[in-house]
């Protein structure tokens, strides 16, 4: 019996556009000159190893924005900030059941708080679990392991929607029940005909 539910956010609750087409709009700050950053010690925020404010400021300078960086962090995350009010309104329900629900998500620390606070996570979810509050993030199984340990739950009383396949992977490998999610439609779908689940 699923007792404990785990959504990622980007591509699962949160369907905005990449920032970057915000920057290459209104910046001329292409996506080019921003990918060695993101895909470089961009990581590292991930797991908490690095403060992204202190990593991100000489790279701002570098691509020539005009502002601080912390209007940087505020345009980023309120450009971003489109959430899927159906699949948030259907978690509202599963909670009144009294199925835990959980966010489960790669994020540096500043934005992991925005969406606890401005994203308003923190009503609508039992909890947030941030990669950079972990230490790890997915698709380590180490990831997974530390937030049972947390839940004090079994693995078969897990279920975890992710919209990338590595990771739904990762799960299954760890043990916890895991699904691929495309579409709220299909989410629904199969939480009825696979767990059980309607409301």
């Amino acid at each position: 019996m699923i007792k404990h539910i785990l959504f990622d956010a980007d591509g699962v609750l949160v369907h905005g556009e990449m920032f970057s087409r915000q920057l290459e709009a209104r910046y001329d700050i292409s996506h080019e000159i921003t990918q060695p950053f993101y895909r470089g010690i961009f990581a590292e925020s991930l797991t908490g190893k690095v403060d992204l404010k202190e990593i991100i400021e000489p790279y701002l300078k570098e691509w020539g924005w005009p502002k601080t960086v912390d209007d940087y962090l505020e345009e980023w995350f309120s450009y971003e900030h489109v959430l899927d009010e159906e699949i948030i309104a259907y978690i509202q329900k599963l909670r009144a059941k009294g199925i835990g629900c959980y966010v489960a998500t790669n994020q540096e620390k500043y934005r992991a708080q925005y969406m606890i606070d401005r994203m308003g996570f923190k009503d609508s979810f039992n909890k947030l679990y941030a990669s950079a509050h972990l230490g790890t993030q997915k698709p380590d199984l180490e990831y997974f392991e530390k937030i049972l340990k947390d839940l004090h739950a079994k693995k078969d009383e897990v279920l975890f929607w992710d919209d990338t396949l590595e990771n739904v992977a990762a799960a299954k490998k760890f043990g916890i029940h895991a699904e691929f999610f495309d579409s709220f439609d299909t989410f629904k779908q199969k939480m009825k005909d696979t767990y059980d689940i309607s409301v």
